[in-house]
């Protein structure tokens, strides 16, 4: 499967959940990317202002309104912008590891079979169970706040990489988040901090980013 948009910094790229006018402007410079759920669909004639995008399921804020055939049939209407999709997010159950696995295994497969490298999202307790590797291509941190941060997650991030996966970090709204993301060898990341005051908040959002950069060469 072909790898849209491999990055070139040597540090975590971001994804907003939240498009305006500021961020775009500075997408393809910054190399800041957009995903987008079902709940955003507003924002699929948006892509191509920005350099790569991924989609998400939308499970996180509304699981109970979740479908199979709707986000796959929404998925399908996206194919012809897949050369720049980094990733698909398999349906997943906040918390849930076990019940996670149970849920993803069916539309993996599917996800893949549209075009589209699919993700499959690690939650609490992954790092007991068997993971089923072969069956997706990015893997996504989520899960709790504590388990996000915890030393479980980082050796899933690592064996990872070592599988050659890409790895994907959620909920990231802080610098110190997206450097504990950069550190544990995210490729991506991604967060609504730009909600919250676009104006002010992108020039924000890219001194972290200059933050992370100045590291890569001071190192």
């Amino acid at each position: 499967m072909q790898e849209p948009c491999e990055s070139r910094l040597g540090r975590v790229r971001y994804l907003t959940g939240v498009s305006n006018a500021a961020v775009k402007r500075v997408a393809h410079e910054r190399q800041i990317g957009l995903l987008i759920t079902p709940d955003t669909k507003g924002y699929v004639p948006q892509i191509s202002e920005y350099p790569f995008w991924a989609a998400d399921n939308a499970c996180f804020n509304h699981p109970e309104r979740f479908s199979v055939d709707k986000f796959l049939g929404w998925l399908s209407t996206l194919r012809d912008q897949r050369s720049t999709c980094l990733f698909a997010v398999a349906p997943d159950v906040v918390g849930d590891a076990a019940a996670t696995i149970e849920r993803s295994l069916p539309v993996l497969p599917l996800i893949r079979e549209l075009g589209f490298p699919a993700a499959f999202v690690a939650q609490d307790g992954l790092e007991n169970l068997e993971v089923p590797w072969n069956e997706f291509d990015v893997l996504f941190i989520g899960g709790s706040t504590e388990w996000k941060l915890s030393e479980n997650a980082a050796r899933l991030s690592r064996e990872a990489k070592a599988r050659g996966k890409r790895v994907h970090v959620g909920r990231v709204n802080s610098f110190k988040r997206l450097k504990i993301s950069n550190d544990m060898g995210a490729d991506t990341a991604d967060g609504t901090f730009l909600r919250w005051g676009a104006d002010a908040n992108t020039p924000r959002l890219l001194s972290w980013l200059d933050k992370l950069d100045n590291a890569q060469v001071s190192a």
